[in-house]
């Protein structure tokens, strides 16, 4: 039989670009998305769409159960669902930065544990989350979505010990620059113009992720590491996707806090 993987926020770009290339490789596919019908995955016997919100617990529940269902187990998640809140502190509401809490660490641990009786009852499974070079590095504005992200890394590492004990394996996977729709879509960039002294720093951030797109990997890029996170039967924690990706996060391991801090306000001054 097919093994089975359950993959969040696959509406597009990397979520989609994994659903497809799991499918492709002989796999059967939960792919799931807070709206379905906006979904522009094919109809394959091999690849389900479900509504899932993972700030919704029956939504999960709902999806995880189905998928077993469907297909009789599931052998892997995908915790690929979340959004990015840049801005100011000063100036982000609470609802923002309780939503971003809740989308990328919340619901990710919401997906995780409704899924992980299921695969220590089977006695094996793999988990992967998708992080960022944004989980090792805090970039300005970022500190709602590097602070979601760099909890993505600590809660991966940590559970990773307790699940291996089940014959579960946690993956985390880091992707740099994706050609997707995420410096619009999945970004909430929140500015105040009113307050001057975040004005350069709000116009540099701007900037940069209007270009984004135009150094990016393609999705399909992070969909080929994902496959090889779950496939290659190995207990490595961590991976890059895209050469951006390696090089920031080995950059910032070399060259410590303070030349990195000097060369990063270097960076963004007018």
């Amino acid at each position: 039989m097919s093994e089975t993987i359950l993959v969040t926020g696959a509406s597009r770009g990397i979520g989609r670009a994994t659903a497809l290339q799991f499918a492709d490789r002989g796999w059967n596919v939960l792919a799931t998305l807070r709206n379905p019908a906006s979904s522009p995955l094919p109809e394959r016997t091999d690849l389900a769409v479900s509504a899932l919100d993972v700030t919704d617990h029956a939504s999960i529940m709902v999806a995880v159960d189905g998928a077993i269902e469907r297909f009789g187990a599931i052998d892997a998640v995908v915790n690929n669902a979340g959004y990015a809140g840049y801005g100011p502190l000063e100036v982000t509401s609470m609802q923002s930065i309780r939503r971003q809490f809740e989308t990328n660490v919340i619901g990710l641990l919401a997906v995780t544990k409704a899924v992980v009786p299921h695969l220590r009852r089977q006695g094996s499974g793999t988990i992967v989350n998708i992080s960022s070079p944004a989980g090792k590095i805090g970039f300005p504005l970022g500190t709602l979505y590097c602070g979601s992200k760099h909890a993505v890394e600590g809660m991966s590492e940590a559970m990773s010990y307790e699940l291996a004990a089940a014959g579960i394996a946690v993956k985390i996977v880091e992707p740099g620059a994706i050609r997707t729709d995420f410096a619009t879509r999945s970004l909430d960039l929140t500015v105040d113009e009113t307050i001057a002294e975040y004005a350069p720093l709000s116009a540099a951030i701007r900037t940069s992720f209007a270009t984004i797109d135009e150094q990016a990997s393609p999705p399909e890029l992070v969909a080929e590491v994902v496959f090889a996170a779950v496939t290659d039967g190995t207990d490595r924690l961590r991976y890059t996707a895209g050469p951006d990706a390696e090089q920031m996060i080995s950059g910032r391991a070399a060259a410590g806090d303070e030349a990195f801090v000097a060369g990063m306000r270097a960076r963004l001054s007018p």
